[in-house]
């Protein structure tokens, strides 16, 4: 009975799908062509979900998925007619080039909030417009680049514990969460300092970040509708 159940409720959960949601600054263009973009390492946090609930941070499981992440933008880009150049931030976070990394996880972070959650500012109200700032072009003179490329990766994954629970609280009509992921990137003109293109997914089953498969499955949603 037990097995039947948790077969039923794999299958209904498979068939959900990565969903994403983009946004475009007003006026942006594509990049020209021949352009270089800076293929920032992803950044990602993922944790483990207990039998009671707990998040608990999972360190390989983190380092696997930008591993992951990595490879798939990288394939992913290899086809553009842009010129890409891998950057890690560890690499990077000295001076001002380090100063503007971490302003992007800030204003991501933001973007993230404030467009897709249940409050909006009111002074963006109808339109996308945010921005890093001009100094932004130190970024670009410092790899003597157009643009930027950022992803971030979070969420969690439930343990066999709490796949268990949820089985047995299903008979009895309960509901629990499995655990959930998400995803943005952001693609920043480095001239300007402008966040040009920014989307957000909620990742399905099939796009585990954890293997390449997954990676390579939720890069492709994230990359939809990119200007790339």
């Amino acid at each position: 009975m037990v097995r039947a159940m948790l077969v039923a409720v794999v299958c209904l959960v498979t068939a959900a799908c990565t969903t994403t949601d983009s946004r475009v600054a007003l006026g942006a263009g594509a990049p020209r062509t021949g352009a270089t973009v800076l293929v920032i390492k992803p950044d990602v946090q993922l944790s483990m979900l207990t039998a009671i609930g707990m998040a608990e941070p999972r360190a390989d499981w983190s380092t696997e998925a930008v591993r992951q992440l990595e490879s798939a933008l990288g394939e992913t880009l290899a086809s553009s007619s842009y010129t890409t150049r891998p950057v890690d931030p560890e690499e990077a976070l000295g001076g001002r080039s380090g100063q503007l990394l971490r302003l992007h996880e800030a204003v991501g972070s933001s973007i993230a909030m404030f467009e897709y959650g249940a409050y909006r500012l009111p002074t963006k109200a109808g339109q996308f417009e945010w921005t890093l700032g001009e100094g932004a072009a130190t970024l670009a003179e410092a790899y003597d680049a157009d643009y930027a490329l950022f992803t971030y990766g979070g969420g969690s994954y439930a343990s066999s514990g709490r796949i268990a629970t949820m089985v047995v609280l299903s008979a009895f009509g309960v509901g629990i969460p499995l655990g959930s992921q998400q995803a943005f990137v952001s693609l920043v003109d480095l001239r300007t300092g402008q966040v040009i293109w920014f989307n957000s997914a909620v990742a399905g089953p099939q796009a585990d970040m954890r293997n390449p498969e997954g990676a390579r499955s939720l890069v492709e949603s994230l990359l939809k509708g990119a200007p790339l």
